[in-house]
């Protein structure tokens, strides 16, 4: 009977701090029954947590995709959870490409920003630092904290840094596009942390709703970033338009505190996801 399923993490080929074949080593040792590798905008972790993956834990391929409304300007970004869609469906590769490619220039922006007022931080080593994933803000909050300028990856996230004073915008996907690409590549889109009021600015309930009507399937409710009040928002949205619910670490590794397992998803919205995927891509066992 499957008990423990945590269906949002991240490994170095985004922004964790630890490589696919430990992420799926680490939910062993935590004994996670099911387990998703979520990393942003790409799916290269894939193969290496496939080769290493241990007895025990299940694996679901996903990836957490960069999206966009521009239903009120500047456009509210938000993430698109994806599990089990084809890799190499042409429009969502292309997609995806282009996001990495935009995220990479924003943090190069980003880095000449801050030697502009100048802040020692090189862009050359950031990009070693991301040893070949997709470079997101975390990797530049590491070499802040290298330099002594902040303690925490929390406080490099502050608004005197990368929260506020030195962010940018990407051009990410529009949300609409992304709901239906993941459909089209047989895959199941889930709206990641959807009322996290503490990240910023949020999307209107309407807008969910119209999501769901062009395939929007599950909406992340336990997640650390919601409060509880924000968490049973969510569940009774997902009921009133019949979604299945989610719940996740959002593990990166020690770039949060949050430990893989902190929050999970109950085995009838585990088995929703699958039994609405294609098969193409499917859960995979060690």
């Amino acid at each position: 009977m499957i008990a423990r399923i945590d269906l949002h993490t991240h490994s170095t080929a985004s922004d964790g701090t630890l490589s696919p074949a430990e992420l799926v080593h680490a939910a062993a040792e935590e004994g996670l029954d099911v387990v998703a590798i979520t990393d942003h905008d790409t799916t290269a972790g894939w193969q290496p947590a496939l080769r290493a993956l241990p007895r025990g834990p299940r694996l679901v391929r996903g990836a957490e995709l960069s999206c966009r409304w521009s239903g009120e300007q500047p456009p509210v970004p938000l993430h698109l959870l994806a599990y089990l869609f084809d890799p190499d469906f042409p429009e969502l590769v292309a997609e995806l490409a282009r996001v990495r490619i935009a995220r990479a220039e924003r943090g190069e922006r980003i880095v000449a920003l801050l030697r502009a007022d100048g802040i020692d931080v090189s862009w050359p080593e950031i990009l070693a630092g991301a040893g070949g994933g997709t470079v997101g803000r975390p990797h530049i909050a590491g070499a802040l904290i290298r330099a002594g300028l902040v303690a925490t990856t929390s406080e490099a996230f502050g608004p005197d840094w990368l929260g506020e004073r030195y962010r940018l915008p990407k051009e990410d996907i529009d949300v609409f596009r992304a709901v239906r690409l993941v459909r089209a590549a047989g895959g199941v889109p889930v709206f990641a942390h959807p009322r996290a009021t503490r990240r910023g600015r949020v999307v209107p309930d309407e807008l969910i709703a119209e999501l769901a009507a062009v395939g929007l399937a599950g909406l992340e409710a336990d997640h650390e970033d919601h409060s509880p009040a924000e968490r049973a928002h969510v569940r009774g949205l997902a009921a009133e338009l019949g979604l299945l619910v989610t719940g996740s670490s959002d593990f990166h590794g020690t770039h949060k505190t949050v430990r893989l397992g902190a929050f999970t998803t109950e085995s009838e919205a585990y088995e929703r996801i699958v039994a609405a995927s294609s098969g193409v891509i499917e859960v995979a066992s060690g």
